[in-house]
Formats: structure tokens, sequence, C-alpha cells
């Protein structure tokens, strides 16, 4: 089976990695121990809640037994605990003669010799842990399998095969760290109530990473950790700008009118990592408009040679650049990225230096190989699933761009995007946890409202999962691509450059 026909599998209840490792090579056994499975489940039957608890926090599921047997008896005893059954022999022979496994465990001698074979329970961790331990050498062994069969399918390239070997490999890991470190119910209600007390306390604070834009950090609270946020726009309104200008201030640890973010006294501005995906713009064309914004000067007027004080201007470029080289922005500007080798270098660039903000731009230019040959939507709606999942694994806020259909342009005098304008696939709007719809009446049409304002720019906080909706009001300077809080500009500001800009 080709490794694509295998990926789809996967979706569809393919059997976990354990089971996929098959037969060992060499004539050696799967690694396996099967007295310490024994000696567990005579364990379990022994002294139910103790160790059956300490299975769960092991992250332990039937597929760490290699016996099927020792399968189907761990889940019956964890079945009855669910319902809040007493487990003991007799139960749990009961319950498997109800759904007809009873002869496929070895019926009631089977249960008598395991709980005969173990005299004390006090050893059950020692066996968990032996029990866990094979169970892991045969998920490796099944992921080495799979990654074996992905190189040798042609139609893979290798950095996907990479990033898939990758992948699988840290699910694995992954899997486990999240099995040891499950906060429990106490201490998350614990540490939820320091948070709002804070709140309260400091009423003025955000809970996530501020924007840089306060009428956007009032509204959002800040950009929050495991979130997927999409900016979206119709062409040549301004999204790449937008989410520039964000990804400025985070790592800069200033606003957009350059005062740093609130933090403690005697220190300076917190710098934040952040990872810029650009999949249509070259990394030169985003550092010109970061320069140049900084600065305060035109780009395209440096690009043309039209300032006739050079000497003015090339101090504030230096200034800028200087602190600018300072920055912490990770820039990738691969373009035709596939979804999952995106996850891949995402991760990679987290374990080299903590990303604490992602911003991609923009989704529709990803790929996903494995679901090109379904359709433009249902490929979309994968690709929003892998971000909100990245979003989640490395446990930041990822901006994702993403492009309106025409619908807005259809509708007649009402030109105000909704959430169903996202264009290719509903997914994006159920993925989301923040979608904002950015729109400039000035580029709208007559018909418009406040179309003759030409700063003017509307955010539209048109989903906010843990928090208010409702629009932002920004002005927008197109000469220096630069965003700033509508409060801040000065009265009789000249309107910006109106050629359109992305």
């Amino acid at each position: 089976m080709c490794a694509v026909a295998k990926r789809k599998k996967r979706f569809d209840g393919e059997a976990p990695l354990s089971e996929r490792a098959g037969e060992a090579p060499l004539g050696r056994a799967l690694p396996q121990n099967l007295d310490a499975e024994r000696g567990l489940l005579g364990s379990l039957l022994l002294d139910p809640g103790r160790v059956l608890d300490l299975c769960v926090a092991k992250g332990m599921t039937q597929e760490a037994f290699v016996e099927p047997a020792h399968r189907r008896l761990y889940g019956a005893i964890a079945r009855l605990a669910g319902q809040g059954k007493p487990v003991d022999g007799i139960t749990v022979s009961d319950y498997l003669r109800g759904t007809g496994e009873l002869e496929e465990v070895g019926g009631v001698p089977a249960l008598t010799e395991l709980m005969e074979r173990t005299p004390t329970s006090a050893h059950a961790g020692f066996y968990a842990e032996l029990v866990m331990e094979q169970y892991l050498r045969r998920c490796i062994l099944g992921a080495v399998r799979e990654v074996e069969a992905n190189v040798y399918d042609a139609s893979q390239s290798a950095d996907y095969v990479l990033g898939m070997a990758e992948q699988t490999i840290l699910g694995i890991g992954e899997g486990r760290t999240k099995a040891a470190t499950a906060v429990d119910w106490r201490t998350s209600v614990g540490e939820t109530l320091s948070m709002l007390t804070r709140q309260l306390e400091h009423p003025g604070e955000l809970s996530g990473i501020p924007t840089g834009f306060r009428a956007l950090d009032a509204q959002l609270r800040g950009l929050h950790r495991g979130e997927m946020i999409v900016l979206a726009a119709r062409p040549s309104m301004g999204k790449t700008s937008l989410a520039m200008n964000i990804a400025e201030c985070v790592a800069r640890g200033r606003d957009i009118m350059g005062r740093p973010f609130p933090g403690p006294e005697g220190q300076g501005p917190k710098k934040r990592t952040v990872l810029v995906f650009s999949l249509e713009m070259p990394q030169a064309q985003l550092t010109t408009r970061m320069l140049c914004g900084m600065a305060g000067v035109s780009a395209r007027e440096v690009e043309r040679g039209q300032f006739v004080k050079k000497d003015v201007v090339l101090p504030l470029l230096r200034a800028a650049a200087n602190e600018l080289a300072e920055t912490p922005i990770l820039c990738d500007d691969q373009g035709g990225l596939d979804v999952m080798e995106l996850r891949a270098r995402a991760r990679h660039a987290h374990k080299r230096h903590p990303v604490e903000l992602i911003v991609i731009d923009y989704l529709q230019l990803l790929s996903y190989r494995e679901f090109a040959q379904q359709g433009q939507q249902v490929m979309i709606a994968k690709i929003s699933g892998e971000i909100k999942a990245m979003a989640k694994e490395l446990n930041v806020p990822v901006i994702v761009l993403s492009q309106l259909s025409r619908n807005p342009e259809q509708r007649g005098g009402d030109e105000k995007p909704r959430n169903s304008d996202l264009r290719d696939s509903g997914a994006i709007e159920q993925d989301a946890d923040v979608i904002l719809l950015l729109r400039r009446p000035s580029f709208m049409g007559s018909k418009v409202p406040e179309h003759e304002d030409r700063l003017l720019a509307i955010v539209d906080v048109s989903k906010n999962r843990n928090g208010a909706t409702g629009e932002v009001r920004l002005n927008f300077d197109g000469a220096t691509t630069r965003f700033k809080d509508r409060v801040e500009a000065a009265a009789g500001q000249e309107a910006g450059d109106l050629e359109p800009v992305e």
C-alpha cells in the first residue's frame, strides 16, 4: 500500500502505530513483556481503584498490551470502572460473558490464574513501566515502518517525507508528555481563579500578547496561546500590512506608536520571537516595508529616489535598520509550501528559538498533497485543521491570512464582509478562534457609508470564541503601509497613498 493510501486510511481509523509494527525483522520477537502484562492485570483485579488510576496517569490504553486477550481484559476493567461498577474476578467475568468475550480471554480459570500468580499489587507501578516501555518500542517500530513506506513512494517529495517522519516520531513523544504532565482539575481551577483575580485587580491588564493597537487589544484582550486567528479581506485592503504591523509590535515589545508595552518596572520592552511564513511576498519586500514604516517614509518614494533631502531620510532608515536588526523576527519566504512541511519548519524554529507568535500569509497559497486530488474545498478544510492543530501543539497564537470570496461585491449595496465569505471552505470559520474581517470603505464603492474617509480602515471582530465581537476603527497610511489607532491620528492628517496595498 502506498504512503498516500496509508495516510488516508489513518484518518478513517487505521490501527495505531504499535500495531503497524508488523512482524519483527530477522526472526526477532516484537518488543513485549507478557509476564509484566499478566502481573499488571492481576494487580488490577486485586486493587482496581489504585492501579487503574496509576495506569491512566501513565497514559495506558488497550494498545499497550501486545496479547489480544490482555487487551480485551484491560478494556473490560476500564469500562466497568468508568461505569462506577465494582471490579473483581466475578464482575469482570460476568461482564465478559455478556459481551461474548469470556472464552477469548481464557475463561474464568484464566482470571483466577492471574490473581493467584500476583500475590500483591504493591509492584503494579513497576509492571506498568515495563509494559509501557515495550509499547513505546512497538510504536517506534511502527513509525519507522510507516516512514520506510513513504521513502519508497516516488510520488512524495523528500521534504514532505521528512516532515511526515518528524511529525510521526515526535507525535509519540508528545502523547507521552501530555499523559505525564496532565493537570488535575483542582490545579486547573486554582490557576484559573488566580488569572481571574489578577484581571479583577488589574482591569487594564491584557490576558494575551498585545497586538500593538489599543483599540484592537481592548476588543480581543490580546492574542492568546493556542488560538488560530484568521485575518481576512478582499485583495488590496491591507491585510498583509496589518499582520506585519502586529508582528513588528510583538517582536519589538512596543505598540505601533513606539511606546513600550506595560511590563515590570525598571525593565526594557519585552521582545518576543515572531515566525513569519510569507508564501506570496519575498522577504526583501517585507523588510523594505517594515524599515520604511518604522522610519516613517514612503517605500515607493525611496525606491524611485524621489526624496530631495536624502541627508534627512537616510539617518531615519539607518536608525530603523539598527533597531530592526535586533528584533527577533524569523522569516520563511519559501513559496508553495505543503502544510505538513510548514508544521515541520515551525516545529524546528520553535525548538531553536521559542516562538511566541506565528504569521502565515496566506492560507490559500498552502497545499496539502495528500488531499490535492479531492478538490480545493476539501484540501483547504484539511489545511485549516492542520494550522489549528499547530497552534495547540506549539501553544502559540497563529495569525493566518485568508482571502475572501467576491460575495460582498455581489450583494449590491451591502459590501460588508461576513464569515461565510471566507474563500474555499466553511471549515476555516469553524476552526478559527478569532476572525478579523478587514475593509476600507474608500475602496468599496460610493454607496458605502463613510466612503469619503480616505484614512478609515475597519476591522470587524466577527468571531471571538472567548470574548466580545464588534468593530475596531483604525487609520491606514498607504505611503508607509502602516495602520494606527484611530484616536492617535492628528486632526487634519493628510490621506495616505490610496494605491492598492496588500
